[in-house]
C-alpha cells in the first residue's frame, strides 16, 4: 500500500465520521439547490399567479440540463479524482480535476447559446400553452445567462468536495441562495417586477456561488495544478464522461420525463374538467417539493461518494459497504416520514405557493397521494446509481439511472392515460417507483457477493 493510501484519512478514519463530515454539507448544498427553484415559486406564486408557476414548470428542463452537465463533469471527475489517489496516481488525478472543470464552463457557454437561439421553439416543446408562454420567455430569457454560473457552482462542488472541504461547497450554494431569497422577496414583492424579478435573483445568486467556487479553486489542496492540466484532452475527457455518465443520464431521464410529462398534462389536462394550466402549476409546485427531498437522498449518495470511490481503489470493501449501509438507512427514514407528509398535508403543502381553485386543490391533492405513493422507497436506485458510479462501474450506474424515469415509468404514462384520461398520469408514477426500487435490490445484492467472491473477509 503506497504511503499516500496509507495515510489518507478517507481509508482509515471512522466511516461514521466521515459520512457526517461530507454527507452533511452536501445535503445542505442539494438542499440549497433545490430551494432555488422553491423560492422562486413562493414568490412567483403569490406575485404572479397560477400562470407564472406553470411557467417555472415549463422552464424546469433546461435547469435539469445544467445539473446533467455538471453532474457528468462534476461526479464524473471527482470520481476519477478520488480514484486515482486512491490509487497513488497523483497526476492522473491533477489532470482529472482540470479537464473536468474546463468542460464544465464549455458546456456552460454552449448551453446558454442554445437556450437562446432556440428559446421559442424549446418552450413549446417543453409543453407551454399560449396563456403561460408570455411569462415562460420572459423568466427564461434572463436565466439562461446564469446557466455557465449554475453548471461552474454545481460540478465545481463536487471537485471541492474531492479536496476534502465539503463545507466549502456548502458555503458556495449557500451564499447563493441567501442572496437569491433576499432579492427575490426585493424584486418581485418590493418592486413588483414580476417573472424578470426572480430570473433576476437568481442569476445574481449563481454569480455569487461561482465566484466563491472561482476563488476555491485557486489554492487546491491535495495535488499541484498547473495549467496543463485544464487543456482538454480527449483521453482524460472522455474517463470522466465515461464515469459521470449515470448521474448524467439520470438527470436528462428526469428532463426528458419532465417534457413528457408537462406535455400530457397539457393535453389530458385540457380534455379534463382541470384545463391545460391547472395541472402544469400544481404539478410543478409538487414536482419541486419531492425535489427537496430527493435531494437529501441525492446528497446523501454524493457523501458517501469519495468515500466509497477511495476505499474501493483501495480494496477496503468493508469500508465501502459500510458507508453504503449509512445512506441507506438515513435515507430510508427520510422517505417514510416524507410519505407520511405527502398522505396527510397535501392540502397545506400546496396553500403555501398561493391560493387556487377548488379543481386547482382537488388535483394536487390526487397528484400527492397517487403520484408519490410509493415515496417511502424512493432513497434506494438513487443512491445506488451513485454508489455504482463511485466504484467505476459506469454501464451499471448508468443502466440503473434509466430504470425510474426511462424503462418503469415512461411506458406507463403514455399508454394508461389512453384508458383512464388524466388519471393515468397520477398512477404511472408508483408503478415506475416500485420496479426501480426492485431492480436496485437485485443490483446491489449481486454486486455484494462479486465483492464477497474477491475478498470473502470483508464479509465475515
Amino acid at each position: 500500500m503506497s504511503t499516500t493510501v496509507a495515510s489518507n484519512p478517507l481509508g482509515s478514519e471512522s466511516v461514521t465520521k466521515l459520512m457526517l463530515k461530507f454527507s452533511i454539507p452536501s445535503i445542505i448544498s442539494m438542499l440549497v439547490g433545490a430551494l432555488y427553484n422553491i423560492v422562486d415559486q413562493l414568490f412567483i406564486g403569490q406575485a404572479v399567479g397560477m400562470l407564472g408557476n406553470a411557467a417555472t414548470n415549463v422552464a424546469f428542463p433546461l435547469s435539469t440540463s445544467c445539473i446533467a452537465l455538471a453532474l457528468l463533469f462534476g461526479i464524473g471527475g471527482a470520481a476519477c479524482f478520488n480514484l486515482k489517489m486512491g490509487a497513488g496516481e497523483k497526476e492522473d488525478a491533477a489532470y482529472a480535476f482540470g479537464n473536468a472543470f474546463s468542460m464544465l464552463v464549455i458546456s456552460g457557454v454552449l448551453l446558454a447559446a442554445v437556450s437562446l437561439i432556440f428559446l421559442n421553439p424549446l418552450l413549446r416543446l417543453f409543453g407551454a400553452p399560449d396563456n403561460v408562454m408570455p411569462y415562460a420567455e420572459e423568466y427564461v430569457r434572463i436565466i439562461a445567462f446564469g446557466f455557465p454560473l449554475l453548471i461552474i457552482t454545481a460540478g465545481g462542488g463536487h471537485l471541492i468536495r474531492a479536496d476534502g472541504s465539503p463545507t466549502m461547497t456548502m458555503v458556495c450554494n449557500l451564499a447563493g441562495a441567501i442572496i437569491n431569497t433576499i432579492l427575490d422577496a426585493i424584486f418581485v414583492l418590493g418592486l413588483d417586477w414580476g417573472m424578470a424579478g426572480a430570473a433576476y435573483a437568481t442569476v445574481i445568486g449563481q454569480v455569487v456561488s461561482a465566484l466563491i467556487v472561482f476563488v476555491y479553486l485557486l489554492r487546491y489542496r491535495k495535488t499541484d495544478l498547473q495549467l496543463k492540466h485544464f487543456i482538454p484532452h480527449f483521453s482524460h475527457a472522455r474517463k470522466i464522461a465515461a464515469i459521470g455518465m449515470a448521474s448524467f443520464l439520470n438527470q436528462v431521464a428526469i428532463m426528458i420525463v419532465q417534457i413528457i410529462l408537462n406535455n400530457m398534462l397539457e393535453h389530458y389536462g385540457s380534455l379534463s374538467v382541470y384545463g391545460d394550466a391547472i395541472p402544469l402549476a400544481s404539478a410543478g409546485i409538487i414536482m419541486k417539493v419531492y425535489q427537496i427531498i430527493f435531494s437529501v437522498v441525492i446528497g446523501l449518495g454524493q457523501g458517501i461518494q469519495p468515500i466509497v470511490s477511495f476505499n474501493y481503489g483501495a480494496k477496503k470493501y468493508d469500508r465501502v459497504w459500510s458507508a453504503y449501509r449509512i445512506a441507506v438507512i438515513t435515507g430510508g427514514i427520510l422517505c417514510v416520514v416524507a410519505f407520511f407528509l405527502f398522505e396527510l398535508f397535501p392540502k397545506p403543502i400546496l396553500s403555501l405557493f398561493g391560493d387556487g381553485s377548488d379543481q386547482y386543490y382537488q388535483f394536487g391533492v390526487r397528484f400527492f397521494r397517487i403520484f408519490l405513493f410509493f415515496t417511502f422507497i424512493d432513497f434506494l436506485q438513487p443512491i445506488s446509481t451513485t454508489f455504482f458510479t463511485a466504484i467505476g462501474k459506469a454501464v451499471k450506474g448508468a443502466f440503473l439511472s434509466l430504470t425510474r424515469q426511462i424503462l418503469f415509468f415512461l411506458p406507463p404514462l403514455l399508454i394508461l392515460p389512453l384508458f383512464m384520461g388524466i388519471d393515468g398520469i397520477l398512477f404511472a408514477g408508483p408503478i415506475a417507483d416500485f420496479l426501480s426500487a426492485a431492480v436496485t435490490v437485485i443490483m446491489i445484492f449481486i454486486e455484494w457477493k462479486l465483492m464477497k467472491k474477491e475478498a470473502p473477509a470483508f464479509a465475515s
